[in-house]
């Protein structure tokens, strides 16, 4: 399978697992021992730090600039805008050679709470295929966007794997799969900074495709922005559950200009209003 392959099931994979927690209330602020389920104690600590849930919702929306770039050089460009009740997501691509190339000039995608938007130019288009890519890329932006502050959505399993050393550091590693009974169980496995209580890479399969043996290795860094941590500066590539990476380049993700409280409203998301 190429790296083609994979971005598209990294970005389905992260629509598949967050679909089944979309728009559920957050539950108020959990505590649990070390005793009665580490793993999620120690998620529950690292989101002491970069914030909750509803600390973010606190934030009401985001807008941030948006840059992926595979290793063959392509590269989507977009401005993103969500607002976080009920997940409201939208983007605007000034350069989009990776998501429909054969479109020119600047395209809109949006997600209202219902339905799936596509603008080209000012014209709204209605064609199948095309609306299913964005039902693809909305979901799956916000939920990385707000993955951290989601781990303690409900409808998650956490399990406590012990302690390993990575690259001179100590990790705690927690792993974390989604609840289903009808679809495969996706899993992320989260390496926790002893020092700093911050996940600094984890691991994660799309296992509706059967990417399990081979899962990818995700590592970030933080910035800090009125309050929160967001993990703004992201890579990731082919890896094993002993972290051994894949020769080749790494795919990077980076997010910028990151702006909270911009009085978005829920129908700027409605391309038919």
């Amino acid at each position: 399978m190429n790296w083609k392959s994979f971005v598209f099931l990294i970005a389905l994979g992260g629509l598949l697992s967050c679909n089944e927690q979309a728009k559920k209330e957050e539950k108020p602020t959990q505590e649990i021992s070390i005793e009665e389920n580490k793993g999620k104690a120690l998620i529950l600590e690292t989101l002491e730090k970069t914030g909750t849930y509803r600390q973010l919702r606190e934030k009401k929306d985001v807008v941030y600039t948006y840059v992926y770039t595979t290793p063959d050089g392509k590269t989507d460009s977009s401005t993103e805008k969500y607002i976080f009740k009920d997940e409201l997501s939208y983007g605007m691509y000034t350069k989009h050679e990776r998501t429909f190339p054969q479109l020119e000039g600047s395209i809109e995608q949006s997600f209202d709470g219902t339905n799936y938007w596509l603008r080209h130019q000012g014209k709204v288009l209605n064609d199948t295929t095309m609306l299913k890519r964005v039902a693809f890329n909305r979901p799956t932006n916000f939920y990385w966007f707000a993955m951290f502050q989601k781990l303690t959505d409900p409808g998650l399993t956490y399990e406590y794997l012990g302690t390993t050393p990575f690259e001179e550091k100590q990790y705690e590693v927690v792993k974390v799969s989604f609840e289903s009974d009808a679809k495969p169980k996706d899993i992320y496995q989260l390496y926790i900074n002893t020092k700093s209580g911050l996940i600094d890479h984890f691991l994660f399969t799309v296992a509706e495709f059967n990417v399990v043996e081979t899962p990818l290795l995700m590592k970030v860094e933080y910035e800090e922005i009125d309050g929160l941590l967001i993990p703004s500066k992201r890579k990731y590539k082919r890896s094993n559950w002993e972290l051994e990476t894949a020769d080749g380049p790494w795919i990077e993700v980076n997010w910028t200009d990151i702006r909270f409280n911009n009085g978005l409203q829920p129908k700027d998301f409605n391309f038919g209003a």
